[in-house]
């Protein structure tokens, strides 16, 4: 395809490397890059730290620990939950945490202080301090100095007489004791269990072991004392509550047998009231009267059927039981009816009806029936009366009954009542029999207090400090100094904006890339102005293209020379500009070196040097001449005129003059005195390669913007901001659309590895180097 139908801006641009990674959300791979290129920050700030940790150390007083263990016992006082007022709770981890804020109280310090009188002890109150503490005490009395608390510490003191404020300053005293033995203290549970540790620290091992030992038995005190307190505020108590159970319990007594008294509720000897035995009583006693009246009422209406039913058919339903009344008499006549009854069928049967002896038969059976029948009505009678008396009998049961259960239900209300009087007095008793047994209890217990609390590990003399920790400091400050590193170097990556690599000139400047340039003089001279240079060296910087001609730097303006061969196949001779952004780049070294390979290649080739304002191809070059480019332009002569020739590559060379305080040197490149020069030049060479001033400074080489027909950009390794190359390029758009590409100057090919991705070319230049031959490299330092 040929490049030289499109306009370079217009080239489809190569994929970034943000592109090609999509959307991953932490990019290890650079993350990697940024660690590798400030691992010397990160390794400084390390040792820096190591460094302060020693220090520390050094100038650190060894600290001693002491430590006591206490275990909460809830068997050593067995005896006294036994007899205890209120039933001990099982411990829980709110129970550990309270005795661990007993320990912590000031109480419990201010007593550890007043025995030990450590408020007297100087090597309690000032002990030796670090220099950082020491620092930060000296910071904090300033602080405190500029804000005017030092005479606020004691308000008023200066108001008061001596004796008051002694004792002012004395309470003061003893107040900081408190407060710094409270802040020394160490209490804590260990593990799940139930005991404490108690600790510790200072710089002396005897005043440490002597504090701890003061706070156990301090604390065992505490407990014994708070055991017996409560002891004897419960017996007091107890003792105060037991006059008012006794007088309680003694009216509720009376008043129980007052109530029965007054409602007549006697009961018998197995505890039933009277008025129940007595309705109990007459109930049984109507069942009966029931029973009877109904055995009577069922014999009245029998015998009443019967009599009701007429004499004839008395004798046959005349059934009378052997224990009636006149049931002999009805028996006897029944017998003798039955007899007559047997001899009037004889006779009739023999004799006939009418025969005088059956008549006389007859006549005496009706007058037996007759009897029958008359006795039968007797007995209905007598059933009759018996039946009334004992209807009789039953309803005055029911009414003894009635007036009975009345006189109950008022007695089972009084029953409740009295009961509820008997519960109260009950429960009366029985309170004050139990506070009166708590209360002897309590009163033993006095003389015998036992506590929750024991010593198992008391404290002992430290044989070997406990701080600093060297290990645990020289770690901590190793973490700190990397923490810190890994912050600068992240402020050093943060802060880079310069071009590092060729995915940078791709990616930040839209350019194509066209290679690096390593420093010339394998880095030594990386830093180096070319003004403190000698003139060998000068001129030996720019002929690196021709005495090392398989080199690196070579290479990389043959890549050069092939990108804009490519774009301008189509034109027989091409100029060619060598432009930067800033000045020092290193671009007159470029296109001296460019135009060198190129007429060492056998090409005819023309050296102009562009920079009117300050020549430093020339100087380099070690030209001296009467005129230059400016007397060619001004006065119309030829390129052959003011040129000269290399002897060695046939290279012709055009100068520049530096002729006093001429500032019009842009109209001069734009002029068209500029441009008959060009294009009597273009008529015998090749390649017009042409060194242009800086775009940031001056608009020379935007002037002579129309006559090029290419740009070569030279960005130096690690110097040239990015932002103002991508800026100078948006605001010169015709310069902008006809740069070639752009190289990378001054590379440090040993750091470049570590701005390089993993995939990239950067990272196998060590691969490249058979390719580059020795000699030419060695020639080339040689040369530098």
């Amino acid at each position: 395809m040929n490049y030289a139908n499109f306009p370079i801006d217009k080239r489809v641009p190569l994929p970034s490397a943000d592109q090609e990674k999509g959307e991953d959300f932490i990019d290890v791979e650079r993350l990697l890059g940024m660690a590798a290129r400030q691992a010397k920050v990160v390794a400084v700030c390390a040792a820096i730290g190591l460094f302060l940790g020693v220090i520390y150390l050094q100038t650190t007083p060894k600290q001693y620990m002491s430590v006591a263990s206490v275990l909460i016992d809830e068997g050593m006082n067995k005896v006294m939950d036994d007899i205890s007022a209120a039933s001990a709770t099982q411990q829980t981890d709110a129970t550990i945490l309270s005795q661990i804020e007993i320990l912590n109280s000031a109480r419990l310090a201010s007593e550890v202080v007043d025995k030990l009188k450590l408020d007297q002890n100087q090597d309690f109150m000032n002990p030796p301090q670090s220099a950082l503490a020491k620092g930060i005490g000296f910071v904090r009395g300033i602080v405190a100095y500029f804000r005017g608390n030092a005479a606020d510490q004691l308000p008023g003191i200066e108001n008061v007489d001596a004796a008051t404020r002694e004792a002012m300053i004395k309470t003061a005293t003893h107040d900081y004791a408190v407060l710094t033995l409270q802040t020394g203290l160490l209490a804590d549970r260990v593990s799940r269990s139930n005991v404490i540790s108690i600790g510790y620290q200072a710089t002396n091992p005897a005043l440490a072991t002597a504090i701890t030992k003061a706070y156990a038995d301090a604390y065992l005190a505490d407990q014994l004392n708070a055991s017996f307190d409560a002891t004897e505020r419960a017996a007091v108590w107890l003792q105060g509550r037991l006059t008012e159970l006794r007088e309680s319990s003694q009216a509720a007594s009376l008043a129980v047998e007052k109530f029965r008294a007054e409602h007549g509720l006697s009961a018998n000897s197995d505890g039933q009231l009277l008025s129940d035995k007595q309705l109990a009583d007459l109930n049984a006693q109507l069942i009966v009267a029931q029973a009877d009246t109904a055995r009577a009422s069922a014999r009245y209406q029998q015998y009443k059927a019967i009599v009701d039913s007429g004499s004839e058919s008395a004798f046959n339903d005349s059934a009378i039981a052997a224990d009636q009344p006149s049931s002999s008499v009805i028996i006897g006549l029944k017998t003798r009816y039955l007899a007559i009854a047997k001899r009037l069928q004889d006779v009739e049967t023999n004799f006939g009806k009418d025969h005088p002896q059956a008549v006389a038969l007859a006549k005496e059976k009706a007058d037996v029936s007759a009897q029958i029948f008359g006795q039968l009505k007797q007995i209905t009678e007598s059933y009759r009366n018996d039946f009334e008396v004992a209807q009789t009998r039953e309803q005055a049961l029911r009414d003894k009954i009635s007036t009975a259960a009345g006189k109950s239900s008022i007695d089972n209300q009084s029953q409740v009542k009295l009961k509820e009087l008997e519960q109260q007095a009950q429960a009366l008793t029985t309170l004050y029999q139990t506070f009166l047994s708590r209360y002897e209890e309590a009163s033993q217990q006095q003389s015998f207090p036992v506590g929750k609390v024991r010593i198992i590990s008391d404290a002992t003399m430290p044989l070997a400090a406990s701080g600093p920790r060297t290990m645990r400091v020289l770690a901590l400050s190793l973490v700190l100094g990397l923490m810190l590193g890994a912050g600068f170097g992240g402020l050093n990556e943060f802060n880079e904006r310069f071009f590092r690599t060729g995915e940078d000139i791709r990616d930040r400047a839209g350019l194509k890339f066209l290679g690096y340039l390593p420093t010339i003089g394998g880095g030594r001279a990386k830093d180096s102005k070319v003004a403190s240079l000698s003139s060998a060296e000068r001129r030996a910087r720019m002929r690196v293209s021709i005495d090392a001609p398989a080199s690196m730097f070579a290479e990389t303006l043959r890549n050069a020379k092939i990108a804009f061969d490519v774009v301008m196949e189509d034109r027989g001779s091409r100029v060619i500009g060598v432009i930067s952004v800033l000045p020092g780049e290193g671009k007159s070294t470029v296109a001296a070196n460019l135009a060198g390979l190129l007429a060492a290649n056998g090409a005819k080739t023309l050296l102009v040097d562009g920079d009117l304002r300050n020549p430093g191809l020339s100087r380099s070059l070690g030209m001296e001449a009467e005129q230059g480019l400016m007397e060619a332009v001004v006065n119309g002569q030829t390129w052959q005129s003011v040129g000269k020739v290399d002897r060695q590559t046939k290279l012709a060379i055009i100068p520049a003059v530096l002729r006093g305080q001429f500032s019009h040197t842009s109209e001069l490149l734009g002029s068209a005195g500029m441009r008959r020069f060009i294009e009597n030049a273009k008529e015998t060479f090749e390649y017009i390669i042409v060194d242009l001033p800086p775009l940031g400074p001056v608009v020379d080489a935007k002037a002579f913007a129309p006559l090029a027909d290419g740009f070569v950009l030279v960005t130096e390794w690690g110097r040239t901001p990015r932002n103002m190359v991508r800026s100078m390029l948006e605001s010169e758009p015709y310069i902008a659309n006809k740069v070639i590409g752009a190289v990378l100057n001054k590379v440090d090919l040993k750091k470049l590895a570590k701005y390089g991705s993993l995939g990239g070319s950067e990272r196998f230049f060590d691969r490249y180097s058979s390719y580059y031959l020795e000699k030419s490299e060695a020639r080339a330092k040689q040369a530098a």
